[in-house]
């Protein structure tokens, strides 16, 4: 397993997590035993949108040996009524909310209090207006939560979010389809049909932003809908064409900010398919050739990050480079952890002997050069 920092916020999270859908309705001995697959896998990280009492009450009994090691991301704003999960904004009902779920998940804090599905304008600003986000930092203040974020599935609002100051995580639905459509209020536009009816080109610029802005403020994301709901997975994909698991947690992996996928898990056998992630190879990850297939999504001129212009012959790291490159663009200056980490390469875009090799590679027609001389020329040579 492999393990990313959570922004800035001083977590350590594996890059799979845990959804927790697949725990409703278990019983204790099933949690147990899938929490005993992925502690012995090294998953340290779970997502905990629902306020499902007798879930809660398990997964707190399974994770009480080892709660300090691991990292709970609990969201706020959700409340069990007439037996079902619902949403409420209300602020009394939220801090009633707080209470009960650390009773029932037996522990004194969260590590990460999630602001449950914020998508709109007008619902962010109430959050920020009317006590919500002024109550997740007094808890943040007096320890009860170690770090304030949202979830969220649109990137307007994640942007606005993230430029605000106020959060050190984004929970975003991060996958291939998704990214080509432009943020919007109405969830549903996501995995609807018509919204892949024309012909789509390239990452919707606001999530590009949104990405870029996470990696250089330190905002770490925690990624929901990897799979589409599962959707990506079969051939009734938007993409017209099914990728595998390992090819979409690559992908979400690979897009900057990003710290853990969180995967639900039904069955043992469903965790352990996830799992298999870790030991896949570079070609089973490979979703940059799967993209290549898709009828109606073209990418060009944009880089993915996937690797494919690789091996440079001066060992240049170009996806990183390139990485480091956009993180800079976006903010308009270096950030000083990106200066840090461009000059820990081995490599750096002035060793770039404009041979060509790379482009020749690269499956998306990315002007490769020209991306290393305005490296070379924006981080200067050390």
């Amino acid at each position: 397993m492999k393990y990313r920092e959570l922004g800035n916020t001083g977590i350590t999270v594996s890059e799979l997590g845990l959804g927790c859908e697949g725990f409703i309705g278990k019983s204790q001995a099933e949690t147990d035993k899938l929490f005993e697959i992925a502690l012995n896998a090294g998953i340290n990280v779970m997502d905990l949108y629902s306020p499902n009492p007798d879930m809660r009450y398990r997964v707190g009994s399974a994770l009480q040996s080892v709660r300090k090691q691991f990292v709970l991301q609990s969201h706020l704003c959700t409340k069990w009524q007439n037996d079902q999960y619902a949403v409420t904004r209300n602020i009394d009902e939220v801090k009633q909310n707080l209470e009960l779920s650390l009773k029932q998940l037996d522990t004194d804090y969260l590590d990460v209090g999630m602001i449950h599905y914020v998508d709109s304008v007008e619902l962010w600003r109430q959050i920020v207006d009317d006590g919500i986000m002024k109550y997740a930092q007094d808890l943040k203040r007096q320890g009860v939560v170690r770090s304030v974020g949202i979830s969220s599935h649109n990137p307007i609002i994640a942007l606005e979010a993230v430029e605000s100051g106020l959060i050190d995580v984004l929970m975003f639905s991060v996958n291939p389809c998704y990214d080509l459509l432009p943020g919007d209020e109405d969830v549903e536009a996501l995995w609807a049909s018509e919204s892949y009816e024309k012909p789509l080109f390239n990452l919707d610029p606001s999530r590009e932003k949104l990405y870029e802005l996470c990696q250089s403020s330190g905002v770490g994301i925690t990624v929901m809908k990897a799979f589409g709901g599962g959707q990506l997975l079969t051939a009734d994909s938007p993409a017209g064409v099914a990728m595998s698991v390992a090819q979409c947690i690559a992908y979400a992996l690979s897009r900057p900010g990003v710290a853990s996928v969180m995967s639900g898990a039904r069955s043992a056998d469903d965790l352990k398919k996830t799992l298999d992630f870790e030991n896949a190879t570079v070609e089973e990850k490979d979703y940059a050739r799967v993209f290549a297939t898709f009828p109606k999504i073209k990418w060009s001129g944009n880089c993915m990050y996937c690797g494919h212009c690789a091996p440079c012959p001066k060992g240049i790291d170009i996806a990183t480079v390139t990485k480091f490159l956009n993180l800079a663009k976006t903010q308009g200056a270096i950030p000083e952890t990106v200066r840090e980490h461009y000059a820990a390469l081995t490599a750096k875009a002035c060793d770039c002997i404009e041979c060509g090799a790379c482009e020749r590679r690269c499956p998306f027609g990315v002007n490769i050069i020209e991306n290393m001389r305005q490296a070379r020329k924006i981080f200067k040579k050390p």
